[in-house]
């Protein structure tokens, strides 16, 4: 649990209100962007997850959701996703409306500490997995903790082909 202070502080006080351990994975940010990093570090690809902001255009204002999949997978948003949201036009939020939803930057998005009421849908390969690596909500650093956590968190519904 050292390096505690390179965790967004939502995101810290998110993980220890519900208790799971964690290791923080101290990185140069410009290795934030999952392939680099998993070059530059040695973890595997298929351990390693990627929190993508879905906005959709239906509603007004816009809803958003955050999907995790795995980074050897795509999101499947043309069907999974626009199923999930009722909505006849999603897309990626870009990176502005992903900063004002979360207060996160690119390469540092984490299930953790999202606004409430968000829906967070959860690929179903991530939870066979022992552990993964995951975004702090900063540039600066990654987790690894175990997909067990996805089952303690409300807002989590584990979707099977939410990528392909």
């Amino acid at each position: 649990m050292g390096h505690r202070n390179l965790l967004d502080s939502r995101v810290a006080d998110y993980l220890d209100q519900i208790g799971t351990p964690y290791e923080i994975v101290p990185i140069d940010p410009e290795y934030a962007d999952t392939a680099a990093f998993c070059e530059k570090y040695g973890y595997p690809l298929e351990q390693s997850a990627n929190t993508i902001i879905i906005a959709s255009k239906r509603k007004d204002p816009t809803a958003y959701c955050a999907c995790l999949v795995l980074a050897t997978t795509r999101l499947d948003v043309n069907h999974s996703v626009k199923q999930l949201m009722n909505g006849s036009r999603v897309s990626f939020a870009n990176a502005e409306q992903m900063m004002e939803l979360t207060g996160m930057e690119v390469g540092g998005v984490t299930p953790f500490g999202l606004p409430g009421g968000l829906p967070l849908y959860v690929d179903s390969r991530i939870m066979v997995l022992d552990w993964i690596i995951l975004g702090s909500g900063n540039r600066e650093a990654k987790l690894k903790i175990s997909p067990d956590v996805f089952k303690q968190i409300p807002s989590a519904k584990t979707i099977d082909n939410l990528a392909n």
